[in-house]
C-alpha cells in the first residue's frame, strides 16, 4: 500500500518494466497489459466473477440502461475519448481504440497516462519523501520529454475540484525574487592552495615577537571554507600544536572571533552560534530564527546532529528549555528540518492556504497562531511566496502587517522574520546587517555570523539588496562602522564595493 507523497514500494504497481503500447493501440501484445489468459481474471470465487478480462457480454461497456452521461458532467475535450450514447463502445478485442491526439503512450519510468494528483506518489523530496519519481503534487509543468497533460497549464482541461482549473485567472506576477544565475558568493577556491604551505605561512606570522596580522588576513581571506578547515589538522600534523589555541594566544577581540569563525565548517559554526544564542546572557531570539529559517533541511539535520554530539543535549530540548509558548513551537517546528522542498507551485492550494491564514488572523477575534505555524514551517518556500501574493490580493494587506497587528512579542518578531526570509532571503540578510551596524555600538556577533556564513552563498545578492534598500554599498557601511584588522578581513569577505 502506498501513501500520498511517497513513491510506490518496490514490487508494487506498476511493476518494473513499464507497459508499452503496441503499434496500432489496444489490445496489447502477449505479456502486456491487460494480461492474457493465466494472469487476470481472479480465481473462482474472487471478485468480480466472470470469465476474465476483457469483460464478457453484460460487463463493460455499459449496455442499454447503463448510466448515460449526465448534464453538467465533464464535457469531452478535444483529443479525449468522446462519450458515446450509453457509454464507451469496446473496440475489437475489448480495448479502447486510441483517438487522434488523445493520451500519449506511457513513457519509460512513468505511470501510464495518469495526470499528476496533488501530493501523490512520486513526490519530490520534502516531508521525508525520497527523491526521484515523476514530479507529482503541485502541478507545474510536464515531466521532461512528455506532452502537456490535462491539469497542466496549456492543455485543455475541465475545471477539476481542488485544481482551480489549473490556470490562475488574471495576471499573476512572479512571486519569487529575481534569481541570479551562477555562483553568487564572494569567496572562491584559491587555485593550487596547499594546506602544508598555508600552515607554514600562518606559523611564521605568529612566531617570534609580535604577529603579522596582514599575512593571516591575506591567507584566510583568499581561501574557501573547504580550504580553510583542513588547516587545523595540517598545522597539528606539521608542528604538533593546536592552530586554534595558537591563534587565540596571538589575536584579540572581534578580529580573533572572526578568524576562529572562518576555521569552522558551516554547520559546526551554526551549531556553536545556536548554542551561544541559547546559553549566553539572555536568549538571542533573532539569531535562532535567522539560522533555522534560512538553512536547508539537510543543513538543519546536520546542525542538530553536531549540536547533540558537541553539547550532549538535543537542539530541540535546548530550545524548549529556553523559550516558551507559540515562539517555542515555532522554533521547534523549524528545527525539525522537514520543510517541503519541492520547486513546483499549485496556485489553487496557495489560495487555500492564504484563505486559512486570513481566517486564522484578520477574519476572527483573536489569532490562531498554530495555523500560521503549520503553514509557515511546513510549506515550500516557492509555495509560500505565492501564498503571500494571494493573501495580498485577497485582503489588500501585506501579511507582515497582518502578523504585526495580530501578534506580539517574540512570536510576532519570529513570524515576521520567517516571512521576510522566505520572501527575499538576500534582502532579509541585508536588513540584518544594516541593523547590526545601526545606532550606538555594533552587534559584532551578528555581523561576523552573516559575513562568514553567506560569503560563499549569496553575498553578491546581499550587496545588491543593501545598495537598493539603503542607498550605499555594504562595503562603505562596514568601512565606516569597523576598524583595524577586523575591518580588513570583513571587507575581504564582502568582496568589493558596489
Amino acid at each position: 500500500m502506498s501513501y500520498p507523497g511517497y513513491p510506490p514500494a518496490g514490487g508494487s504497481y506498476p511493476p518494473a518494466g513499464q507497459y508499452q503500447q503496441a503499434p496500432g493501440g489496444y489490445p496489447p501484445q502477449p505479456g502486456a497489459y491487460p494480461p492474457q489468459g493465466g494472469y487476470f481474471p481472479p480465481q473462482p470465487g474472487a471478485f468480480p466473477p466472470g470469465a476474465g478480462y476483457p469483460p464478457q457480454a453484460g460487463g463493460y461497456p455499459a449496455q442499454a440502461g447503463g448510466y448515460p452521461p449526465q448534464a453538467g458532467g465533464y464535457p469531452s475535450q478535444a483529443g479525449g475519448y468522446p462519450a458515446q450514447a450509453g457509454g464507451y463502445p469496446a473496440a475489437p478485442g475489448g480495448g479502447f481504440p486510441p483517438q487522434a491526439g488523445g493520451y500519449p503512450a506511457a513513457q519509460p519510468g512513468t505511470y501510464p497516462n495518469m495526470p499528476p494528483a496533488a501530493g501523490g506518489w512520486g513526490g519530490q523530496p520534502g516531508f521525508g519523501a525520497p527523491g526521484g519519481g515523476m514530479p507529482q503534487g503541485y502541478p507545474g509543468a510536464p515531466a521532461p520529454g512528455q506532452q502537456p497533460m490535462p491539469a497542466f497549464p496549456g492543455a485543455p482541461n475541465p475545471s477539476m475540484p481542488g485544481y482551480g482549473g489549473g490556470v490562475p485567472t488574471g495576471p499573476t506576477p512572479p512571486a519569487a525574487p529575481a534569481v541570479n544565475k551562477g555562483y553568487r558568493g564572494t569567496i572562491k577556491d584559491f587555485p593550487g592552495a596547499d594546506p602544508l604551505r598555508d600552515v607554514e605561512v600562518l606559523r611564521k606570522a605568529m612566531k617570534g615577537f609580535g604577529t603579522d596580522e596582514n599575512a593571516i588576513i591575506e591567507l584566510l581571506g583568499s581561501r574557501s571554507n573547504k580550504q580553510r578547515v583542513p588547516l587545523k589538522a595540517a598545522y597539528k600534523t606539521t608542528y604538533g600544536k593546536d592552530l586554534v589555541s595558537d591563534l587565540k594566544s596571538e589575536l584579540r577581540g572581534n578580529f580573533e572571533d572572526l578568524v576562529l569563525a572562518m576555521l569552522k565548517t558551516p554547520t559546526h559554526f551554526d551549531a556553536s552560534e545556536l548554542r551561544e544564542a541559547i546559553s549566553g546572557a539572555g536568549t538571542d531570539e533573532a539569531c535562532l530564527i535567522e539560522i533555522l529559517s534560512s538553512r536547508s533541511n539537510a543543513e538543519i539535520q546536520e546542525i542538530t546532529k553536531i549540536y547533540k554530539a558537541e553539547y550532549g543535549k538535543s537542539l530541540e530540548d535546548a530550545i524548549s528549555g529556553d523559550t516558551s509558548g507559540h515562539f517555542r513551537r515555532l522554533l521547534v517546528s523549524l528545527s525539525q528540518g522537514n520543510r517541503d522542498e519541492r520547486a513546483t507551485v499549485d496556485i489553487s492550494m496557495a489560495k487555500q492556504d492564504a484563505q486559512k491564514l486570513y481566517a486564522a488572523g484578520e477574519k476572527k477575534v483573536g489569532t490562531d497562531e498554530s495555523q500560521f505555524n503549520a503553514i509557515l514551517c511546513a510549506r515550500s518556500k516557492p509555495h509560500l511566496r505565492q501564498v503571500f501574493h494571494e493573501y495580498q490580493q485577497m485582503c489588500g494587506k501585506d501579511i507582515e502587517k497582518s502578523i504585526c497587528g495580530e501578534m506580539s512579542g517574540n512570536v510576532e518578531s519570529g513570524m515576521v522574520a520567517v516571512v521576510k526570509c522566505i520572501k527575499n532571503t538576500p534582502a532579509y540578510f541585508a536588513e540584518r546587517l544594516h541593523k547590526s551596524m545601526q545606532g550606538a555600538g555594533t552587534k559584532d556577533r551578528t555581523l561576523i555570523r552573516i559575513m562568514v556564513s553567506r560569503s560563499e552563498v549569496d553575498m553578491l545578492d546581499i550587496r545588491q539588496e543593501y545598495l537598493r534598500l539603503y542607498g550605499k554599498s555594504l562595503y562603505t557601511a562596514i568601512s565606516g562602522d569597523t576598524s583595524g584588522d577586523y575591518k580588513k578581513l570583513l571587507l575581504k569577505l564582502c568582496g568589493g564595493s558596489d
